[in-house]
């Protein structure tokens, strides 16, 4: 019987005539015996731990040896798919894959963005000395372009990393073309329960399940959380003294990401995000769906962009919202007018709104 984990270290592999978990697949498409990892790493997540005491339970449950079963553990461990348990001290229990990606590769994208980072350096300061004795020099400190999601969630999440006291997101609505959730979840992760983060969303986001979960749980870590009718742009600003503005592809491209750390631009950019936070609604999670000012300010938005002609589907781009919402704001400001008519409700927005400006 064995004693402990080290005593794994010489234990022989498992005979072959041991029998496999059905389905078990000791070569998957990952290969090197990431089969072990997998059956291994699943037993840890259904019992809550692998000790000392229950290798050889263990394996025999898996159908390998106790060194095999050694050896993928320590290969979890490697991966950050496992660690010591801090209340005992004696067993392995699971981490979050998300929490070990996490650990894992952060080093890695710190190295990548400050290599990138120097080569935006010297690539500004030769412009600037080939420009000749007149030439301005480039932005020093600015990333040309970040491509991509899966760097731009590193670049916010080492960002969200070094972040000391606020972040301040502008989130817009849903945009397929940039997902702002999927890279921002990455940031919100990383950023300590400490700082002071401030979200601004569009009104939509009332009135949708996944975004009302997401901020909830955002609030629950004391994230304060409110909307206007549409976010201009997508970007995060840390410590007011680094933003990452966040843009769509072109021509079906990838999204793309830019560090800003020009003291110039990035107060603009709290300016503006502070002027839009003080006319914002704040996100009482009581409130399912839209409260009668905030419906209110969204038919006023709509009148707005119906007197200009504009079609069904323009104005739902420009509030942030999808086509079938922006109908039924429609038919329901068409109610409120009397109007029969969408020539009709344009000419009555038009005339009311230019009442208001003469007053």
């Amino acid at each position: 019987m064995l004693t402990g984990i080290s005593d794994l270290a010489q234990t022989p592999d498992r005979p072959p005539e041991h029998p496999r978990p059905a389905g078990y697949d000791r070569h998957p498409a990952g290969g090197h015996d990431s089969g072990d990892l997998v059956a291994v790493y699943q037993y840890a997540t259904r019992s809550g731990a692998v000790t000392p005491g229950s290798i050889d339970l263990v394996a025999l449950e898996l159908g390998l040896s106790a060194g095999e079963v050694f050896a993928a553990a320590a290969r979890l461990v490697e991966l950050r798919l496992l660690r010591t348990d801090e209340t005992t001290g004696a067993g392995l229990v699971p981490v979050d894959p998300h929490s070990a990606a996490t650990q894992l590769t952060s080093p890695i994208e710190r190295a990548i963005l400050q290599q990138r980072e120097l080569a935006d350096r010297l690539r500004a300061r030769i412009d600037s000395i080939a420009g000749g004795p007149g030439g301005a020099e480039g932005p020093l400190g600015v990333i040309d372009t970040v491509e991509g999601e899966a760097e731009i969630r590193g670049l916010l999440r080492l960002a969200a990393g070094d972040c000391a006291t606020e972040a301040i997101v502008l989130r817009p609505g849903h945009d397929a073309r940039i997902a702002p959730d999927d890279l921002f979840d990455a940031c919100y992760d990383t950023l300590g329960t400490e700082i002071d983060v401030r979200v601004l969303s569009p009104h939509r986001d009332r009135a949708d399940f996944a975004s009302r979960a997401r901020a909830k749980k955002l609030t629950e870590r004391g994230a304060s959380i409110r909307t206007i009718r549409s976010v201009p742009q997508t970007a995060v600003v840390f410590d007011r003294a680094l933003a990452v503005v966040v843009t769509a592809g072109e021509a079906g491209g990838p999204p793309t990401a830019r560090q800003v750390r020009d003291e110039t631009m990035i107060r603009c950019m709290v300016d503006m995000f502070d002027l839009l936070w003080d006319g914002a609604a704040p996100f009482a999670m009581e409130e399912a769906g839209y409260a009668e000012d905030i419906n209110d300010d969204l038919q006023r938005s709509i009148a707005r962009l119906m007197a200009q002609g504009l079609t069904d589907e323009v104005v739902a781009r420009r509030l942030d919202m999808s086509v079938r919402t922006c109908r039924r704001h429609i038919a329901a400001l068409l109610r409120s007018l009397g109007s029969v008519s969408r020539f009709q409700a344009g000419v009555q927005i038009a005339q009311r709104l230019s009442l208001e400006e003469a007053a």
